[in-house]
C-alpha cells in the first residue's frame, strides 16, 4: 500500500491555504450561497440592461488594434475586490463595444435579437449545469430534450422512426449527418463484397461523393475533409437564376459521377442558403438521391423557422422527404447561441455515432433502455440548451415565434422592392426570406459605375459603415463581383429603420466614390508626366 502527502514549500503557511479555499468556496452555488447568487445574478442582469437602454447604435466601430491593448493589459492572476468591480471592468472591455443584434440598424449575419424566456432558460440551464450526456447526469433534461426532437420531426414530416440530438450549431449537425451518411454507405459497400468487407474504412472512401448546390454552406466541404474524404469530394451543383439547385445540373452531375465508378454518398439540400435565402427543390432533389441510392439531408439552420411559420411554411415543402435535417434554433427561432439539432428519419442511423463506454454509457445501459443521450451525439459533456426553446414555446408558443419570423420575411420584401426600383443600387435576385444581395453602383450620366470599380468601392463602404458603428451590413461576392447584403431577422425593425441605412449607404457610397475618382485622377496626371 502507497500513500502520498502534500509537501509545503519553504515559507508556505498551510493556514493561509485553507483560508483561502474558505473563501473561494463562498462563491460556489448551493443552498448556503443561494443568496449571494441572486445578488451577483442580478448585478450581471442590470449591468446588460442598462447597457441596452443606453446604446443607440449597434457598434462602436472599435478596431481590434484599439481593444487589443486593453484586454492584454489585465492581469489575470490578480483578482478585483469584487465582482462589482469586475463588470465595470467589463463594460469597458466587452459591453461598451459589443455589437448588438437586437438593435434595428445591424442587417448582417444570421444573428437574431432572442426572446426574454429563452434568457430565463439560459440562467437556469447554467445554474444547475446538467450534462446530458447520461441520465445519471441529467435526468428530467434528458426527457425534455427528447421531446423537443420528436416535436421538430414531428413538424417536419419525418415518420414514427425518426429521432435526433441537439448539437451546438449547423456546422456540428451538418457533420453529424454526413457522418451517418458516410457510414451508412460504407456499411453498403461492405456488404456488396467480401473484398470490401476486409478493407479498413480509408480503403472505402475515395469513390465516394457529395453533391450540393454551388451557394451551399462551406460547413459541406468542411465536414468531407474532417470525415476523411477530402474537399474535392463535395461536387458543387449549379444554381438557376433564383439561386435554388438546379434539379437538371444535379441530375447530371449524379449521372456523370455513377459513369465515372463514383458512388453517391450524400445529395445535400438546402432550405434557406446563408446569402440568398433560396430553398432548393426539395421533391426533386428527393427523386434524384431517391434514383442513386444516395443520403439525402437537409441543411435549415436558416430556414427551418418556417416550420412555425404562421404564413409562409409551405415554402418548406418537400422537407419530409429527407434523411436527415439540421435546424438552428439559434437562427430562426429566436434563441441564444447556442440551440441547434440534427433529425434523421430512420433512428436506426444515430448507431453510426455510438459508442459504448463503460466507465460512462456502457452498452447495458442501453439494453435496460436508460436513456443516454451520448448514444446519440458526436458529443460527450453537453449543455441542457433544449430548455432555452422549451421555455420559449410554454411561454410565448410556436405561433408567436413563427411570427417573428414572418415579419422578418414581409420587411425584406419590401426592402427588395425599394432597392429594385432605386437606380444608385443593384438587387441582384429578388429575396425567398430575408436576406438581400445587392450594390452600390450608381448611373453617372446614364451610365453604370464602371465594374471594377464597383467590385472596390463596395467593400470599402461595407467597411466605412462598420468602423462608424451607425449601422452593421454583410457583404459577399457574386460571379466574383463583392456586394453587400442585408440580413432581416429583427421583427421590430421598420421600414424606415432599413431605409436609413440605405442612405448612409448612399451617402457613404458617394463620399468614396469622390475620393477614389479623385486619387484616380491624380494617379493619372503623375502617368502623363512620367
Amino acid at each position: 500500500m502507497t500513500s502520498s502527502r502534500v509537501e509545503l514549500s519553504p515559507g508556505q503557511d498551510f493556514g493561509s491555504g485553507v483560508e483561502l479555499a474558505l473563501a473561494a468556496s463562498n462563491q460556489l452555488l448551493n443552498a448556503r450561497n443561494s443568496p449571494n447568487y441572486v445578488a451577483q445574478v442580478l448585478q450581471g442582469v442590470n449591468a446588460v440592461a442598462t447597457k441596452i437602454q443606453r446604446t443607440s447604435q449597434p457598434f462602436t466601430g472599435i478596431t481590434p488594434a484599439g481593444l487589443q491593448g486593453q484586454v492584454a493589459a489585465v492581469e489575470l492572476d490578480q483578482p478585483l475586490p469584487d465582482l462589482t468591480a469586475a463588470l465595470e471592468e467589463l463594460d469597458e472591455l466587452y459591453l461598451q463595444d459589443a455589437v448588438y443584434f437586437h438593435d434595428s440598424r445591424y442587417a448582417a449575419h444570421l444573428n437574431c435579437p432572442v426572446v426574454i424566456p429563452a434568457l430565463v432558460g439560459e440562467a437556469i440551464l447554467s445554474a444547475v449545469n446538467s450534462s446530458l450526456d447520461t441520465w445519471d447526469q441529467s435526468a428530467g433534461a434528458t426527457l425534455i430534450e427528447r421531446r423537443l426532437i420528436d416535436w421538430t420531426a414531428e413538424r417536419i414530416g419525418l415518420g414514427p422512426e425518426a429521432d435526433g440530438v441537439f448539437t451546438s450549431g449547423g456546422s456540428q449537425s451538418n457533420f453529424q449527418a454526413l457522418l451517418m451518411a458516410r457510414n451508412h454507405a460504407v456499411a453498403r459497400l461492405r456488404a456488396e463484397s467480401e473484398e470490401n468487407r476486409g478493407l479498413r474504412l480509408p480503403l472505402l472512401l475515395d469513390r465516394l461523393r457529395i453533391f450540393t448546390s454551388a451557394d451551399s454552406h462551406f460547413s459541406i466541404q468542411k465536414s468531407a475533409a474532417m470525415l476523411g474524404l477530402g474537399f474535392d469530394a463535395v461536387i458543387p451543383v449549379p444554381t438557376t437564376p433564383d439561386h435554388r439547385m438546379d434539379p437538371t445540373a444535379l441530375g447530371a452531375a449524379l449521372a456523370e459521377a455513377h459513369e465515372a465508378g463514383l458512388i453517391p454518398l450524400a445529395v445535400v439540400a438546402t432550405a434557406g442558403t446563408t446569402d440568398f435565402g433560396a430553398i432548393d427543390p426539395l421533391h426533386e432533389v428527393s427523386a434524384l438521391a431517391k434514383a442513386y441510392e444516395a443520403w439525402m439531408h437537409v441543411d435549415a439552420a436558416y430556414g427551418g423557422g418556417l416550420l412555425v411559420s404562421p404564413r409562409h411554411g409551405g415554402l418548406l415543402n418537400g422537407i419530409h422527404l429527407a434523411d436527415s435535417v439540421t435546424v438552428d434554433f439559434h437562427k430562426t427561432f429566436f434563441q441564444p447561441v447556442s440551440s441547434s439539432a440534427v433529425l434523421v428519419r430512420d433512428r436506426a442511423m444515430l448507431r453510426h455515432v455510438t459508442y459504448y463506454a463503460d466507465y460512462l454509457n456502457p452498452e447495458s445501459a442501453a439494453k435496460a433502455q436508460i436513456p443516454n443521450q451520448v448514444d446519440k451525439s458526436i458529443q460527450t459533456t453537453r449543455r441542457f440548451d433544449a430548455l432555452k426553446l422549451w421555455l420559449t414555446l410554454r411561454t410565448m408558443g410556436a405561433d408567436a415565434v413563427g411570427a417573428l419570423f414572418d415579419e422578418a420575411i414581409d420587411l425584406a420584401a419590401r426592402v427588395g422592392t425599394l432597392l429594385d426600383e432605386d437606380p444608385d443600387f443593384e438587387l441582384v435576385a429578388a429575396p425567398q426570406l430575408s436576406t438581400l444581395v445587392f450594390r452600390y453602383r450608381p448611373t453617372p450620366g446614364g451610365i453604370p459605375l464602371d465594374e471594377d470599380l464597383a467590385d472596390r468601392l463596395n467593400p470599402a463602404i461595407r467597411a466605412a459603415v462598420f468602423a462608424s458603428g451607425e449601422a452593421v451590413v454583410a457583404g459577399t461576392t457574386v460571379h466574383g463581383r463583392h456586394h453587400l447584403k442585408f440580413t432581416l431577422l429583427n421583427a421590430e425593425a421598420h421600414l424606415s429603420d432599413i431605409q436609413d441605412i440605405i442612405e448612409l449607404l448612399r451617402r457613404t457610397g458617394a463620399e468614396l466614390l469622390g475620393t477614389m475618382t479623385a486619387d484616380q485622377k491624380i494617379a493619372d496626371q503623375k502617368d502623363l508626366s512620367a
